[in-house]
């Protein structure tokens, strides 16, 4: 009585088959699970961007959301040289202006916010007064992922927005 070799025995072979078939299926739906939740937070990125805006009797800072998803801006610092600021009141130069609060907001995807507007004859000074102001948001989409933006516009991604009390925009 011949013995058979074990991988040549027929159960054998379906029975590796079905194994093969079984791992390949795993990888594939794992894979495409992990596509599928790329493409998720891909649908849903935000994208920050701020700019200023002059002429010779208007200025304004924007901030647009050039991104695909919603902005959740958890906080901003506002530095004027040196000292971090918390109201744009504390800039001598920026009097008489519209503003608007930055902070704890949602932007949803191309919408903007102007936190500062001034239409009148002084927006050479508020133009002179910006060469000192740098500006960071701090900002997350709603799936926590998070980013500092200043005005580079450069994103830099960040595990979860903090900012010192100290150094805290309040408007």
């Amino acid at each position: 009585m011949d013995q058979q070799k074990w991988y040549k025995n027929p159960e054998m072979i379906v029975a590796l088959s079905a194994l093969l078939i079984g791992l390949v299926t795993a990888f594939t739906s794992i894979y495409s699970a992990y596509i599928d939740r790329e493409y998720s937070r891909a649908s849903v990125w935000p994208r920050l961007e701020i700019f200023r805006s002059h002429n010779h009797d208007s200025f304004s800072y924007t901030i647009k959301n050039n991104g695909t998803g919603p902005a959740l801006i958890h906080d901003a610092k506002v530095l004027n040289g040196t000292t971090y600021i918390k109201y744009w009141q504390e800039i001598p130069q920026f009097k008489s202006f519209v503003q608007s609060h930055i902070s704890n907001r949602t932007l949803s995807p191309q919408n903007t916010i102007s936190p500062l507007v001034y239409n009148g004859e002084h927006a050479k000074e508020f133009k002179m007064a910006d060469e000192s102001i740098q500006i960071e948001l701090c900002y997350c989409s709603i799936y926590d992922e998070c980013w500092v933006v200043d005005r580079n516009n450069q994103p830099t991604p960040i595990e979860y927005c903090e900012v010192n009390e100290a150094q805290k925009f309040l408007q």
